[in-house]
């Protein structure tokens, strides 16, 4: 059942005191020695994260964000001397990722422009040399389209370069600088280009890396599938917004960030085939796994919505009729997870599609039933954060003993921190 309470739950329930020195700075040298804590049914123990098959079931199916952080974050020096940031949030012309990075000329995204005071007209440049050849970049904002499209709160920028052989993703490469998260509190260093992308990231888009995901390696991948847990991948792309803090009383006045997301026909038919039943690597493909179900079930009403009117709102899962055993109700029948996900494919098939692209604004918190994650790999969140909610809903309320573990016993927290295996 859905709980019409969880509007009204009050984020400062969600606190635990989180001292500067418990934060992970930095990684650790190898990033499948980190700490595992493991919950089992109430119960609380630790392993190293190497380790981590010997915990899930055999012939289960495990399900990973291959979303690749993107060097988002650009500077431009005025002629003045000021220095503004231009932070890219999501590409605005073309909307498509893969477009975007294959653009050449020109290309605008929406963006968070940092000292935006000091740019109050005219175009910032930037030259640098790309292939040997010089090359200039312009950034121009519209202020009109920023206020429409996006509400005020971020920019629309046209980028504009006078090489037409050289791609976004190139000047990218080149001048971009990876985004790692504010509360680090430093300066983005060589080694996080490599150290803050899991090893199985593919496609580009993120501005902040599935954090979950950072302790697996190679070995641990093969480790997994020798234990004969099937391995498949999904794409969300992370916003900033995942570290949006609550800052109303109940989380009814937060306002969630919309994510991109990208799921092939076949992970869908690989997630009938063990029962619409996964664990989840992170938070990012909980919010993606559970969105596709409630997609499902915009379907059963109306079969021929756009991929776009498939968009799960923040509150539409709470919104609607749901049964005893959590199923969403419409007109008058239960949708089960294996209805929802067979629409899903119905609808591919219908259009030719190989894989769904859609977005999400789904708001995990209590009173919230999941329907397709069984276990979850998560680090350790922020106090009063909606990424704290979503592991209290999977655990029922049981989180204050997994983190009073983890502070107890010398975890490490926040993106490069240990990592916790849930198993409610």
């Amino acid at each position: 059942m859905m709980s019409t309470d969880t509007k009204h739950i009050k984020i400062q329930e969600y606190d635990y005191p989180l001292p500067d020195e418990r934060i992970a700075k930095f990684p650790i040298t190898e990033r499948d020695h980190s700490k595992l804590l493991v919950y089992n049914k109430g119960q609380v123990s630790e392993d190293k994260f190497y380790h981590i098959s010997d915990h899930l079931p055999k012939g289960a199916l495990m399900v990973f964000n291959n979303t690749k952080v993107i060097q988002a974050r650009m500077h431009f020096r005025k002629e003045t001397g000021a220095l503004i940031e231009v932070f890219l949030m999501e590409p605005a012309a073309p909307t498509d990722y893969e477009l975007m990075f294959q653009t050449t000329q020109h290309c605008a995204w929406l963006c968070m422009v940092g000292n935006l005071k000091k740019w109050k007209e005219g175009a910032l440049r930037r030259k640098f040399v790309i292939k040997g050849n010089e090359l200039t970049l312009s950034a121009t904002m519209d202020r009109e389209k920023a206020a429409a499209k996006a509400g005020g709160t971020n920019y629309w920028i046209d980028f504009e370069w006078d090489n037409g052989k050289v791609s976004f993703a190139e000047i990218l490469e080149e001048v971009g600088e990876l985004p790692i998260p504010p509360y680090l509190n430093r300066s983005t260093q060589e080694s996080d280009k490599t150290t803050y992308q899991t090893v199985y990231s593919k496609i580009k888009g993120s501005v902040a890396a599935p954090t979950a995901g950072l302790h697996f390696t190679d070995k641990v991948l093969a480790a997994i599938d020798e234990a004969g847990i099937e391995r498949d991948e999904l794409t969300l792309h992370v916003g900033a917004g995942t570290f949006k803090p609550v800052k109303s009383t109940e989380i009814a006045g937060h306002n969630m960030h919309t994510e991109y997301v990208v799921v092939h026909r076949h992970t869908l038919e690989r997630l009938l085939r063990h029962g619409c039943a996964a664990i989840a690597v992170g938070t990012t493909s909980v919010r993606t796994l559970e969105s596709l179900y409630y997609m499902g079930v915009k379907l059963e009403s109306n079969a021929s919505l756009s991929e776009e009117e498939l968009h799960v709102g923040q509150w539409e899962p709470y919104d609607l009729e749901h049964n005893a055993d959590g199923w969403a109700v419409v007109d008058g029948v239960p949708v089960s997870p294996g209805k929802s996900i067979q629409n899903l494919i119905d609808y591919l098939d219908r259009d030719g599609i190989g894989a769904l692209h859609s977005s999400t604004q789904i708001i995990i918190a209590p009173g919230y039933s999941y329907k397709i994650v069984r276990i979850l790999v998560t680090n350790f969140h922020q106090p009063q954060s909606t990424l704290l909610l979503l592991v209290s809903a999977f655990v029922k309320g049981d989180w204050r003993k997994i983190y009073d573990y983890a502070l107890n016993h010398d975890f490490r927290f926040l993106s490069y921190g240990d990592s916790s295996l849930l198993m409610p």
